[in-house]
């Protein structure tokens, strides 16, 4: 076996490669935590831009102030046709029956509609005109519970939204908008009667017309 070199020398080149060694060593360690940092702020980013698309589209920030609120004075039953103000109505008397919630392609009788508010449901109408696509958003949405969507030819806006006593005129069918509306305002703090059924009551019209 060659003896190690214990020469003035020998000892310099020993302490140059054990610079050298610990020198790399330390520019390793300064490269691993130069890419943990980078790695770190890039899942921060990503997470922080996730986090504002959530907050941006959250129904919860949607500005609701176009919304306008009614007074009613009763929940007076009728079997008789009604002239209704406001149309879509927000409320008054209606038929003792309510409508079933649900997704609809016919115009709906507004009597047992009325019921079905003072129970609750959001309803949203559009204008028989209104674009195939813009409907399909409201058709979706109204797979909830206690939601109607129905065509409504009488209504001066394109898409309206309705609950007892509250309503939101729109010019299309804004996805987000609408959702906060719902969050709002389904079994809000004007339903007269929370909780009662939006099934089991009528989808045909019992009103005597005419």
């Amino acid at each position: 076996m060659p003896r190690p070199d214990r020469s003035p020398a020998g000892s310099d080149r020993a302490a140059k490669v054990a610079k050298i060694q610990k020198a790399g060593a330390a520019a390793e360690r300064r490269r691993g935590g130069l890419i943990w940092a980078a790695v770190a702020l890039i899942l921060t980013l990503i997470v922080g831009l996730v986090a504002w698309a959530i907050i941006r589209d959250s129904p919860a920030l949607v500005d609701l102030s176009a919304v306008e609120e009614y007074e009613n004075s009763g929940q007076v039953h009728t079997t008789e046709p009604v002239d209704y103000e406001v149309m879509p109505p927000v409320g008054g008397p209606h038929h003792p029956t309510w409508f079933n919630c649900g997704v609809y392609q016919e115009e709906l009788p507004l009597e047992h509609v009325v019921h079905s508010l003072e129970h609750g449901a959001v309803w949203l109408t559009y204008q028989p005109s209104l674009p195939a696509d813009q409907i399909a958003v409201l058709e979706e949405l109204g797979e909830q519970e206690y939601l109607m969507v129905s065509p409504l030819g009488a209504q001066d806006s394109p898409v309206v939204a309705t609950s007892w006593d509250t309503q939101l005129k729109l010019d299309e069918a804004e996805e987000r908008t609408l959702q906060a509306f719902i969050r709002e305002y389904k079994q809000g703090p004007k339903t007269p009667e929370p909780g009662a059924l939006c099934s089991n009551g009528t989808s045909i019209d019992l009103v005597p017309r005419g």
